[in-house]
Parts: structure tokens; sequence; C-alpha cells
């Protein structure tokens, strides 16, 4: 139903009777009274309402067609407004992530100065993330969905693959860094990734990094304990892991995976949210050791 409008069925006929104004009908209930004054109503009074009611009626049915008419114009605007905004939103997701190294660069670099909106471009251009040191999935045809994830990392990255599946080395030296937007996106990812198709026998632990919940010294004492093969988190506590402790460690680290396949209940992605997009670009891909690795190739971004 719509709001701010009238109940009536779009066959709903209006009667005689409900057309009337409270003006036109008889107080107190002289209308259904069996007294017969005629005294007090004259010929022409009869003469004058019986032209007056099916003017009103018709009045009546006109304003209510006019109003259906136009909520229905509106609802017709609103729908065809959300399809549009949701196809461009998949349509500009889905050719972002397909899209060739150079233009990947070119989209984050325009997300980075969104952050970084007082710096110049030549400060900015220092900072972005090269073209070499983005990972070439336009190989990949299939949906971009958490249900393709396995089969996503075993075709476009099968250095990762390989990787994942052998025994860590170091505690908190994880082989891939997935970066997400929310805690329970986090715990999706985290259980797909313990998939023995990627794992192996010898895989290393997957780490589950958000604040909600954990203390950032929970996730101290964990990684520093834990031979971890890849890791999953918020750009919030990945970010403070990275930038503020050194239980994180990057030398084992060969890739970087964004999720801008995620939406928020607002329809934006890791790299819509200020909040988010901020983290990711200060404390995860702008530190000074991840950017000098990126630099160097010895890190690749996946856009998931």
């Amino acid at each position: 139903m719509n709001q701010g409008g009238d109940d009536l069925d779009d066959d709903f006929v209006i009667d005689d009777l409900v057309a009337l104004s409270e003006e036109e009908a008889a107080p107190d209930g002289a209308f259904f009274s069996d007294d017969n004054d005629e005294d007090a109503i004259s010929v022409d009074d009869d003469a004058d309402n019986d032209e007056q009611q099916p003017s009103a009626a018709a009045e009546e049915d006109a304003a209510i067609a006019k109003k259906r008419k136009r909520r229905e114009k509106e609802k017709e605007r609103k729908q065809k407004k959300r399809k549009l905004a949701e196809s461009n939103t998949d349509e500009v997701q889905q050719s972002i992530a397909a899209h060739t190294p150079i233009e990947i660069s070119a989209f984050l670099s325009s997300k980075q100065a969104s952050t970084f909106k007082t710096l110049t471009d030549f400060e900015l251009s220092d900072m972005m993330v090269p073209d070499t040191a983005i990972a070439d999935t336009t190989s990949w045809t299939q949906p971009r969905t958490l249900d393709h994830l396995v089969d996503f990392i075993i075709k476009t990255t099968p250095t990762l693959h390989k990787r994942l599946s052998q025994k860590s080395k170091s505690n908190g030296a994880p082989t891939m860094l997935f970066i997400t937007g929310a805690a329970l996106r986090v715990a999706d990812v985290t259980r797909i990734l313990k998939d023995k198709k990627l794992r192996g026998e010898k895989g290393g632990e997957v780490a589950k990094l958000f604040a909600k919940h954990f203390k950032l010294q929970e996730h101290v004492q964990y990684l520093k304990r834990t031979k971890v093969g890849a890791a999953v988190g918020t750009p919030g506590r990945i970010g403070k892991l990275l930038c503020e402790t050194d239980a994180l460690n990057i030398n084992a680290l060969s890739h970087i995976m964004l999720d801008i396949t995620w939406k928020d209940s607002k329809s934006r992605t890791l790299l819509d949210i200020p909040e988010t997009r901020d983290e990711v670009f200060k404390t995860v891909l702008g530190g000074e050791k991840v950017q000098t690795a990126l630099k160097e190739g010895k890190i690749q971004v996946v856009l998931f």
C-alpha cells in the first residue's frame, strides 16, 4: 500500500452518498429520519441538491483518479531509479574487477585520491599501486561470489594456491591478506578459505581478524603463537596489526585480496565507504613496508 494515499481499490466506484460532503449531508442523522418535514425543504432546494450530487460525485471521482495516477507514476519512477542504480553498481563493480591491471591501477588511484584529498597529484602518484603489482584476473569469467572463491584463487592466482597449501614457516606471517568490510563477511570468508582444496594437509591456519568481540591484544597473542597461511579481516583491525604491532608479519606475504563484491545495506563496497576506504589506503596498502613490497613486486593486489 502506498504511504500517504487513500485506501481505495483501483476499481472502487464512489456512490452518491459517500460523495456528499459534511456540509451537504443533513445534520444530526436527519438524512435517515422518518420525519417528512416538507415545510423545511422547498422544491427548489430539492432540485439544487439533485444537480449538486452528481456534480460532487464527478469531482470526487476525478480527484481520486488523479491522485491514483500520480501515485502510480511516482511508484514507477522510484522503481526505475532503483533498478538503474542497482544495475549501474553491479556493472561498475563487475567491470572493475574484470579489467586489466592498468585500468585497475587507475581505479585504485582515484579512490586513493578521495582519501588523501590534500595531497598533490605528484604526491599521490608516488603512493599509487603500480599496475605491475596488480594480479591479472581477466581470464575469470564466472561470478565473483563466495561460492566461486576457491576456484577463483586456483585459476587466477596459481602461485597463491600453491603457497596456501604449504606449511607456514613463521608465526603470524600469512601469504595472503583478505580484506573485507564487515565482521560477518570475515567469518564467511574464513570458513571458505579452510577448504582442503586450498590448504591441502599442510597449509597454515586461517586467521579471523576483526574488532567486534576481540581485543587487539588477543589477536596479537594469537598471531605470535600461530602459523597462519591466510588472514581474513576488516581493514581497521588488520591495519592496526600491521602499523601498531609486530604480530602480523609481511615477510611471507604475496597477495592482498580486496573484496569489492561485498556491499553493505546501502549498496556500498569496501572502497565506497569512507571509513573502510581510508583504512585500506592509510594502514593496509599505505604502510611503509607494504608500499615498498608492492613497488618491488613482492606483493600483488587482487580484486575479488
